[in-house]
């Protein structure tokens, strides 16, 4: 096409001029944006979306839809926001610039602390006034979302007034977050941007040593490996940090946590540490009746947090928890892990003298493959990541940890014809053609087809664990905050500031729990009050006698005699045989 251009333009002054003026036109539209677009489309397929899951052709028709779904909005400015992760990064610094040079609408991705995007949410919800085109936001907002009718039903908006800007070859299906996303009522509500679990790390070379091996087992009486209850992630602790206690002149410590009185240790108990132990009810994604924040919910509507109505925030199991936490930090974890946040804890395991983490979220093994002391000479880590250890009270059939879903989430608030651009720009950055580079990228992956793709079959080896955790049946045991927390912004603040008083010293641990349950149960009743939140709004159970509860199957459970059973491991590498096997172990 470039060279006929070119031999027109030359002939130019020898043409009559309405036929000058046609050629004209003509090469106006030969330049016109769309094929400027289409151009840009190109380059970005070639040279920064590969691989993918699509063929090229297929690539440059999704990119062709983008283009043409996007005309009414082109020069458009949108806002959009999200926390600082780097999958988000990746979004912030590469998809705004690769959207606007396709489709023309400018993006402005504004990277903030989680704590942050829920007060923007929170203030855009409370005010009516459009903060942001866009939020993604935890899926553990689900509850909230669902209730309050503020946030756009992607299911009917797709179906309906979005449709003309609702990708064809999106395929929410593919989405191994779907379920984290959809309400009681079978809608979805959010998009996933991305996903990772919290998993036990472990320092693979370390738990290999045969001096290490039979050192442990002369103590502990059984083998050193994978802790798959709290029993054996304890004596592993203590094992590293009191009878190890060096490896090459450098002190060693047998778990690693933080314990800070702010935001991000509410994060620590929220994120499934009670379902860790064993405090709710058998159920996937999220227990029933009493899911892991200990609230009970009786068809749709929550009905309690504390024992006496029914829940288990303060149920011996919660309480164990909470202790066992505790006890951990002050004896295993590194000098100071009391007094750090979550941000100032997260640098140890690079530094190559923790054995061990009971938690730790695989959103940031994009930082933990490059060179250091914990990576080997070709790359392949020195750690491995496996399946969380549970608690005494854990039974078969419950959850087994969290896993973030950060989702797309559009409010009503937002003009329609903003949220039509955001939400073409929300799809972009999930799109086929996109998400599996981004998936290379920030390691936090959002798509059945993308974990599954051969680029990551070749990159396993240097990820430790994660293809094969995603690729396995047992990943479903790993779920967000369910449907159960009906106002997620008011009741995640009580935890950090109930649990730091506990941490602190300042309430024992019992006090701590029976305050928070109370507490949350004070929230649930005012919403009840309130008559805000619909059908599904709360409705608490008279208070009775906790033993009454106690004395019931299921969650709320009483309190174990032993609470320490014999200390179980399995062998890391049986273990990933298992799941490349496809089966759970």
């Amino acid at each position: 096409m470039r060279s006929i251009g070119l031999r027109k333009s030359k002939r130019l002054h020898v043409l009559p001029g309405l036929a000058a003026f046609a050629v004209l036109l003509a090469l106006g539209a030969a330049a016109s944006p769309a094929s400027a677009d289409m151009a840009a489309a190109e380059k970005w397929v070639d040279n920064e979306f590969q691989p993918s899951t699509l063929s090229r052709a297929d690539q440059l028709k999704e990119m062709e839809w983008f283009i043409k779904a996007a005309e009414p909005f082109r020069g458009m400015e949108i806002k959009v926001v999200a926390e600082t992760i780097p999958t988000h990064e990746y979004e912030s610094k590469t998809l705004t610039q690769a959207f606007e040079e396709i489709t023309g609408i400018k993006v402005t991705h504004d990277l903030i602390q989680e704590g942050d995007v829920i007060e923007k949410l929170q203030t855009q919800l409370q005010s009516g006034e459009n903060v942001f085109d866009a939020y993604i936001n935890d899926s553990d907002l689900i509850g909230t979302h669902f209730r309050y009718g503020a946030v756009v039903n992607l299911t009917d908006w797709m179906a309906g007034e979005g449709k003309d800007v609702t990708l064809p070859t999106l395929d929410v299906d593919d989405f191994i977050g779907k379920s984290f996303t959809t309400g009681p009522d079978g809608k979805l509500y959010q998009l996933p941007a991305q996903q990772f679990a919290n998993l036990y790390w472990f320092r693979y070379d370390w738990f290999q040593r045969e001096d290490f091996k039979k050192q442990f087992k002369e103590i502990y009486g059984y083998e050193l490996g994978v802790p798959v209850n709290w029993s054996a992630y304890e004596d592993i602790a203590e094992f590293f940090t009191d009878h190890v206690r060096e490896i090459d002149g450098q002190r060693v410590y047998g778990h690693n946590d933080y314990g800070k009185k702010a935001p991000d240790l509410g994060w620590r108990f929220t994120d499934a540490w009670l379902s860790m132990a064993g405090a709710g009810d058998k159920g996937i994604p999220n227990g029933k009746p009493v899911d892991e924040w200990g609230i009970r919910v009786e068809g749709c509507n929550p009905a309690g947090s504390s024992v006496s109505r029914g829940g288990a925030a303060n149920g011996p199991a919660a309480k164990y928890a909470l202790r066992k936490y505790m006890e951990w930090l002050r004896a295993y974890a590194p000098p100071g892990a009391l007094g750090m946040d979550f941000y100032q804890y997260l640098p140890f395991l690079a530094k190559g003298n923790v054995a061990q983490q009971i938690f730790w979220y695989t959103g940031f093994t994009a930082t933990m493959v490059e060179p250091g002391p914990t990576v080997n000479e070709d790359g392949t880590p020195k750690w491995r990541m496996a399946p969380s250890p549970r608690g005494p009270y854990w039974e078969d059939g419950q959850k087994l940890g969290y896993q973030d879903a950060g989702s797309w989430t559009l409010l009503k608030s937002t003009p329609v014809d903003r949220r039509k651009a955001a939400w073409l720009f929300a799809q972009f950055t999930v799109s086929k053609t996109v998400s599996l580079k981004k998936s290379h990228v920030g390691l936090t992956i959002i798509r059945d087809s993308d974990i599954n793709h051969q680029s990551f079959t070749d990159r396993a080896p240097k990820l430790g664990g994660l293809v094969e955790f995603y690729r396995s049946p047992a990943r479903v045991a790993w779920t967000p905050t369910g449907t159960n927390v009906p106002d997620y912004p008011k009741l995640a603040q009580l935890w950090w500031q109930n649990i730091g008083e506990a941490v602190s010293g300042e309430v024992t641990v019992d006090r701590a729990m029976d305050n928070l349950a109370r507490e949350q149960d004070r929230v649930l009743a005012r919403l009840e009050r309130a008559g805000v939140q619909g059908e599904c709004g709360p409705k608490l159970n008279p208070e009775i006698d906790p033993n009454e509860w106690l004395s019931r199957p299921g969650a709320p459970k009483a309190k174990l005699e032993n609470e320490k059973p014999q200390g179980e491991t399995v062998d890391y590498d049986q273990l990933i045989q298992a799941w490349r096997e496809g089966r759970v172990k």
